[in-house]
């Protein structure tokens, strides 16, 4: 089995929706990560990132959230160019996870018409709600019509150990980390928005965007425990630990 890193765009972030007490203008430049998992039983990506048309036309896609979160990244930027440099085809991938439903995670599930999505039922109940829109959700973009595996709690995808679905509530009800057993590299836990930088988790901060600060603390709580197996802990947001990452295609394993 393999881990491969993908881009799936960049984005520009407010450091004090991160980080209390940030100045207000302060900003960072952050990746919108994806993954492809090379299983014995097929591929599987997780997350898709941001819509490629965002690229363009940044308020015609996204409306009112591009000024708050507005891409830098260009056009020619997304998980399918990503996808392409490792020779695989989106009709190929049959399998998508996603961490969660926002706007800069499921932003270009269209690209994959053969997939079934696999989401958290609470996420997706958060995402079908009145007010989704208002916390990150565009159905337009999440919503493409193809089958979802709905789960509730802890999965093991294959039933062989090898990629974990792990419940990490907080920043959304039903975000979820993935948890791998690569053969050479070890356990790697793909923790998401759950942790958007790595300086949240080592000074315990709570960030403006976590809708419910409890289940964020115990979602910290659970990575630290994990990662304290010896797991590597990959955040949501981080370009500093992901430019410290592997990218080539030989990737995890």
């Amino acid at each position: 089995m393999k881990l491969h890193l993908l881009s799936g765009g960049r984005i520009r972030l407010r450091r004090a929706t991160y980080i209390p007490g940030a100045p207000r203008e302060a900003t960072f430049d952050a990746p919108v990560p994806c993954f492809l998992v090379r299983h014995p039983k097929g591929d599987v990506l997780i997350d898709t990132g941001c819509n490629p048309a965002a690229a363009a036309d940044p308020a015609g896609v996204w409306g009112g959230l591009a000024k708050a979160m507005p891409p830098l990244h260009g056009p020619g930027e997304h998980v399918g160019t990503s996808l392409a440099a490792l020779g695989v085809r989106p009709e190929a991938v049959t399998v998508v996870v996603m961490t969660h439903l926002h706007f800069d995670h499921a932003g270009a599930n269209a690209m994959f018409p053969n997939a079934n999505f696999v989401v958290q039922g609470a996420e997706l109940a958060a995402a079908s709600a009145p007010d989704a829109e208002a916390w990150g959700y565009l159905r337009s973009e999440w919503d493409t019509g193809r089958p979802m595996r709905v789960i509730d709690g802890e999965a093991d995808l294959f039933g062989d150990g090898a990629i974990r679905l792990i419940p990490l509530p907080g920043h959304t009800p039903g975000l979820m980390g993935v948890l791998l057993d690569l053969p050479r590299d070890g356990r790697v836990l793909i923790a998401g928005d759950a942790v958007p930088l790595r300086e949240v988790l080592d000074e315990d901060l709570m960030p403006r965007n976590m809708r419910d600060a409890e289940a964020a603390r115990a979602s910290y709580a659970r990575v630290r425990a994990i990662e304290a197996e010896g797991v590597l802990v990959i955040c949501g947001h981080d370009m500093a630990q992901w430019q410290s990452l592997r990218h080539d295609a030989d990737g995890y394993a």
